[in-house]
Formats: structure tokens, sequence, C-alpha cells
């Protein structure tokens, strides 16, 4: 077969890129009880390692087959709960390190990249508008379970590595933002909870080459858990998202094929002692229009403490 052409090459290893650049995005969350009660004054730090594996899945039409990737991370997240306008709140703030292998053939043509470094970063407050009034430790300890309403603002800054003169990076060069609603109901020892949300994404205006102009349409995301407490602080969840949306643009070239995914998963969370837990999960792809077909796995040690303010109530 002849060797593709410049052009091929370059629309392959742009779509390996957006194939990176999926492989990171948010829509393929899995969090239950992400709403769940808690009193003010909490305090978490988390250590996560990821890792997922698998297919990228194109237009038909277009030249490129066969890619695969695998995206490494490790993320530390911190976060603090307090009281915001006598509701219960959570902010929290995410640093996230990613290592990426993605190969494929352009036209019969093989193509590789790695990448190493830091991603872009993300920032969350959340609200529990009904049903998790700000309480103090021993306040919420006496407290029933109620059904939780709340909502919650993402917002992921541009400050992973990137480099105009490069088409494979890892952070995206633009803001974007996850507006988001949940509903947690609990029954007995089972915890149900549905989410929705949408991803807006502002435009990368240094997009490879040249300065070009990058945007992508809104995903609109939804969230679906069941879990089941065995005991307090273990339990295991049966998880499920479905993400639609994101077709992409350069300039005024052609859009890309729209998201039309789902995921299903499981998480489980072990209690190591007061302070300390240790949560796993897997997901895999259902349904993959376009975009990854991934399998993915999370291990996660959490401590949790309070305040010095709240630790003695």
């Amino acid at each position: 077969m002849p060797c593709p052409s410049r052009a091929w090459r370059a629309a392959g290893l742009a779509l390996l890129c957006a194939a990176l650049a999926t492989a990171r995005a948010g829509a393929q969350e899995l969090e239950p009880r992400a709403y769940a009660s808690g009193p003010v004054g909490a305090n978490f730090l988390v250590g996560l390692y990821t890792r997922s594996s698998g297919n990228v899945v194109f237009d038909p039409t277009l030249p490129v087959t066969d890619v695969k990737a695998v995206v490494q991370g490790l993320v530390v997240a911190a976060g603090h709960s307090f009281s915001l306008f006598g509701d219960q709140a959570l902010v929290s703030a995410t640093l996230p390190a990613a290592w990426a292998h993605v190969t494929g053939n352009v036209q019969e043509q093989q193509a590789e990249v790695n990448r190493s470094g830091l991603a872009d970063t993300r920032f969350k407050l959340s609200v529990n508008l009904r049903g998790n009034p700000a309480m103090t430790p021993r306040e919420f300890a006496a407290a029933p379970r109620r059904t939780i309403v709340g909502a919650s603002l993402a917002v992921t800054a541009p400050s992973g590595q990137y480099y105009d003169t490069k088409l494979i990076n890892l952070g995206t060069n633009r803001w974007s933002f996850k507006p988001e609603v949940g509903v947690s109901v609990p029954k007995g020892p089972w915890y149900l909870d549905a989410y929705l949300g949408a991803y807006l994404y502002a435009t990368n205006s240094d997009f490879y080459p040249d300065g070009r102009t990058r945007s992508q349409d809104p995903v609109l995301t939804i969230q679906m858990h069941g879990s089941y407490t065995f005991r307090p602080r273990l339990w295991l969840a049966v998880d499920g998202t479905w993400y639609h949306g994101g077709s992409a643009q350069v300039d005024d070239g052609t859009p890309s094929t729209s998201m039309n995914n789902s995921r299903i998963g499981a998480t489980l969370s072990l209690p190591v002692n007061p302070r300390y837990s240790v949560k796993v999960a897997y997901a895999s792809g259902v349904v993959a229009r376009t975009g990854t077909d991934f399998s993915s796995v999370a291990v996660a040690w959490q401590a949790v403490w309070l305040s010095p303010r709240w630790s003695g109530r």
C-alpha cells in the first residue's frame, strides 16, 4: 500500500490527540454517593491511581483503524465541608498527573504517541440544598437520614502540560465547566443516586498548528448508582452513566461525530480504621458510538478527619 499523504498523517495524528483527550474526559466519571450527607468541619485527602486501556472508536469513513490507548494517572485531591447559607457544602481541588501511550494505523501506516506530565487541575463546589442542613458532628450523628437534593459546579483550569508546537498534549488549553444536579435517596441499607449534568467547553485558540481554534459542543451526562451498606463505611455500589454530544471542530472544518456512549461499573469502599479507607472501582464501556471503549481500574486511599474546632463535639 502507498504511504499516506501528509494531510492524512496530520488528520490521523489529530484523531489520536482527540482519543487521548477523550480518555481523560470527565463524562466517563462514575462517582457514587457524591451528595451523601455529612457534617461541617470534615476534611479529606485522597491519593488515587487509575489505569484505563482499550480501543478508540472512530467514524468508519475515517482512514484511522486499530487505535488503542493505555492511560495511567496519579491524582491527589483535598476537600473541606462547611456551612453555606445554612446548607452543608463541600469544596475540593484535584491535581492529576498522567502517562499515556496511544497507537493506531493511519491508512495502514502505524502512528505512536507517548506523553507524561501534569494534566488539568479541577475545582468543585457542591451544596446539599435539601435534606442535609449544616450540622455539627454531634447534630449529624443524631439526625435521621433524609432524601438529599444537591447541586454542584466543577471547573477545570487549563493548567496541564501544553505546548502549541505539539499536537499531542496532556492539558487541553481551555477552561471547562460542569453544572450538575443530583438526588440521593436512602432506603434502609440501600442508597440510590441519580445525577444530571452537562460539560461546557471554552475554545482552545492556540491549537496545533499555527494557532488554530478548536471548539467543542456540550456533553450531556446522566449517572445512576445503587449502593448497599454492609456496615458503616463498608459498602458496594453498582454504577452506570450515559453521555451524549461533544462534537468538535477546528476552525471552519467539518464537525466530528457526536458521542452517544454508556458505561457500567462497580465501586467497593473498605474501612481501614476510623480515619482511613480504601476504595476500589472498575468500569467498562457498554456502547461506544465514537470515543473510547475502555476498561478502567481505580484504587484510592482516603483520609478523613475533623477540624480542631469540631473534633471535640
